[in-house]
């Protein structure tokens, strides 16, 4: 049984197809489910980004402007709301439609997952590479997700062709890819730093220059001389390209939709205090803080940044861009996402597409039990917490302290644990090399 499966997974063709029968039966269970149950299956997100469309494409008039942003709470590009056009069409299955759009993006983010593995950098063999990215393809939660109505496939989609497209120094694209990614979800530009320490002029097929000739004593570089090395072409390519196509298509939404684009998409992000129930151990500060708040200049929801944006942007790039720039990316979200203020199931899909390419050289594939017990306490920390969250939300319990606070707390450590062990193997790798299997 064990090696049908493994032999199924393994070709392009059964692991695609039974991806794609997993994703349409959850999609046919969760209209089942929101036509016989009082708790739906369907994301509330999912609702809000179908009034935005909705409100998007009525007829504008005097005082209710056509714009996404009439829906409160919505916080997205306007991108989104336009992909979602035809759920404002009459019907179930049109309502649907953005379920659909999401769940295909899973799939395509699962071939450029094969893609990179397959590719010049790690050189997988294509039925080795099947398995890992059957990860991505075949887990539950990711399709649980996208079929509920997240929009993370979408990043998962953009993500993964940015990394192909820097591994393939196909440097143009890359930047219109890092661009369009920080317009749609903000947080991509934590790859920004990694990706420009790892383009050297060695791994863009160039060689670095070098002072002094043949039977000549090679002088060390001045700093003048590093700063000068460090400009080179492909890194000015990637800074304006991307620059360009956050700029402009900023520049498009604002022309149309005014200020309400800047606030909502944008500074609202940074300011933000969200009360409701979730992952985060800021959670409990920020739930008190919103029935409290505080007059003092220098406020929590300010200052949660300055860990996050250190650890994600600056100490894992320099230690890691050179030594595996997939790993790294991988240990960059995954700090993003656990010192983020807001920690929701959505955001495990940020680092979850990662897996597949860190997975083949990790500790915890070497050593199965240091995998297992990492995935226990994943597994165990979160279900803690959803226990305390289904009293507080179901039951009508106040569970926030202890029970969330410390279940919170716990899931955190176990983050911040598993982060250790991710960093670690970036530390011991050179560069990623999965040797070929048949």
């Amino acid at each position: 049984m064990a090696s049908q499966l493994t032999a199924l997974i393994s070709r392009p063709l059964p692991l695609f197809t039974a991806a794609t029968i997993l994703r349409v039966a959850m999609l046919l269970y969760g209209l089942w489910q929101d036509a016989n149950s009082p708790l739906k299956y369907t994301d509330i997100d999912y609702l809000v980004f179908t009034d935005a469309a909705r409100f998007t494409f009525s007829p504008a008039s005097t005082s209710v402007p056509a714009s996404p942003y009439t829906r409160e709470t919505y916080r997205y590009t306007p991108l989104l709301a336009w992909l979602l056009y035809p759920t404002v069409w009459p019907g179930t299955f049109w309502f649907s439609f953005g379920k659909v759009l999401f769940a295909a993006a899973d799939l395509l983010a699962g071939y450029l997952i094969v893609l990179v593995l397959r590719g010049p950098h790690v050189r997988m063999s294509p039925d080795r590479a099947c398995r890992y990215a059957s990860i991505w393809l075949l887990n539950p939660m990711v399709a649980t997700i996208s079929t509920r109505g997240s929009s993370e496939g979408l990043l998962g989609v953009l993500i993964m062709a940015l990394l192909w497209a820097v591994l393939e120094r196909r440097v143009a694209l890359a930047g219109v890819l890092l661009g369009l990614g920080v317009h749609f979800k903000i947080y991509p530009f934590i790859y920004a730093p990694a990706i420009v320490w790892w383009m050297d002029a060695e791994r863009m097929g160039r060689r670095p220059e070098t002072k002094g000739g043949k039977g000549k004593e090679v002088q060390s570089p001045g700093v003048l001389d590093e700063v000068v090395a460090f400009i080179t072409p492909e890194r000015i390519t990637l800074a304006l390209v991307s620059l360009a196509t956050f700029s402009g298509l900023n520049l498009i939404m604002y022309a149309l939709y005014g200020m309400p684009f800047l606030t909502h998409t944008f500074l609202h992000h940074v300011s933000r205090i969200d009360h409701r129930h979730n992952f985060s151990p800021y959670n409990i500060l920020l739930y008190l803080t919103s029935a409290y708040p505080s007059s003092a200049s220098l406020r929590i929801e300010s200052v949660a940044f300055i860990p996050q944006l250190l650890l994600s942007t600056v100490l894992i790039p320099i230690v890691g861009a050179k030594r595996d720039l997939p790993t790294t990316m991988l240990a960059q979200t995954f700090a993003f996402v656990t010192f983020n203020k807001v920690c929701t199931s959505q955001y495990f899909l940020w680092y979850m597409v990662f897996l597949p390419l860190y997975l083949p050289n990790s500790s915890l594939l070497r050593n199965p039990r240091l995998g297992l017990f990492a995935l226990a306490l994943w597994v165990a920390t979160q279900g803690l917490w959803l226990q305390q969250a289904y009293n507080l939300e179901f039951l009508g319990l106040s569970t926030f302290v202890p029970g969330l606070w410390t279940s919170s707390l716990a899931f955190f450590l176990v983050n911040c644990w598993i982060l250790g062990v991710i960093i670690g193997d970036l530390g011991n790798s050179s560069e990623l090399e999965v040797k070929k299997q048949s």
